[in-house]
């Protein structure tokens, strides 16, 4: 059967060999469990996850075309295929457990995760392959080059590690980066879930100026006297940056603030 042409436009890689996708698959360990599969394309990952016996594969695929294609290739009835996009998705309404893994576009890698993470309730794992340069955001602690505030978030609800690395000639087309698998190992967040929007938006204001000091990064939202303040209260100098910082102490300064 023909296979439909790949759109640029959409971010479309998708990776030759089903060998190339156990490293996620040993992490999301699908046996038995449901799994949503963010773009499936031509069906690689998908394959991999039914043989290692998921119960149910629910893949949502924003190209027709594709869907269609991978439909008519592979008529397992433990597949289910909607065309839609993933940044639609209500993850509230997932049952739990739900498994979530996927081949992000990098275009809305960060935003599918975004809406993802908070869901740890449903969601217990989830597994992707991203560009490198967004795996190494993901996992970036303070110090690490690609910290910042989505690194930040990503540690409020979840532990992420790196599981390999893919080169370029591993996709049709190859794209002009390295990518990536992650693992999420979701949990709940450091605060109640109503006051987490508070805490980072906090975070954003942290990290929004990376060349300033906190104290002056702060001072424009808080002012500087505030800022000021709550530096002192939680224990850091006022030179402080905000790429120092982990969660724990970002937590103590955001709780200066709250009072």
């Amino acid at each position: 059967m023909r296979k439909p042409p790949l759109r640029k436009g959409l971010g479309q890689h998708h990776l030759v060999s089903g060998a190339l996708c156990r490293p996620l698959v040993g992490f999301l360990a699908p046996a038995g469990e449901r799994v949503v599969e963010i773009g499936p394309g031509g069906g690689v990952l998908t394959r991999e996850l039914l043989t290692a016996g998921a119960l149910r594969v629910v893949g949502f695929e924003l190209d027709p075309a594709w869907a269609f294609a991978l439909r008519r290739s592979l008529p397992d009835a433990r597949l289910a295929l909607a065309v839609g996009d993933a940044l639609d998705l209500d993850w509230s309404r997932l049952p739990a457990p739900t498994l979530v893994a996927g081949n992000l576009p990098y275009s809305v890698a960060t935003a599918i995760l975004e809406r993802l993470l908070p869901h740890g309730e449903r969601v217990p794992r989830a597994a992707f392959l991203v560009q490198k340069e967004v795996a190494e955001r993901i996992v970036a602690g303070p110090g690490d080059p690609g910290y910042g505030s989505f690194s930040v978030l990503v540690a409020c609800y979840a532990r992420a590690s790196v599981l390999g690395r893919v080169r370029p000639g591993s996709f049709r087309p190859p794209p002009k980066v390295e990518s990536a698998f992650v693992g999420l190992e979701l949990h709940p967040p450091p605060l109640p879930p109503a006051e987490m929007p508070a805490f980072l938006a906090t975070v954003r204001l942290a990290f929004g100026q990376r060349r300033k000091t906190l104290r002056n990064a702060l001072a424009a939202g808080w002012g500087r006297e505030e800022a000021e303040r709550a530096l002192a209260a939680a224990g850091l100098p006022p030179g402080a940056r905000a790429e120092e910082l982990g969660l724990a102490e970002l937590l103590a300064l955001h709780a200066q603030r709250r009072r």
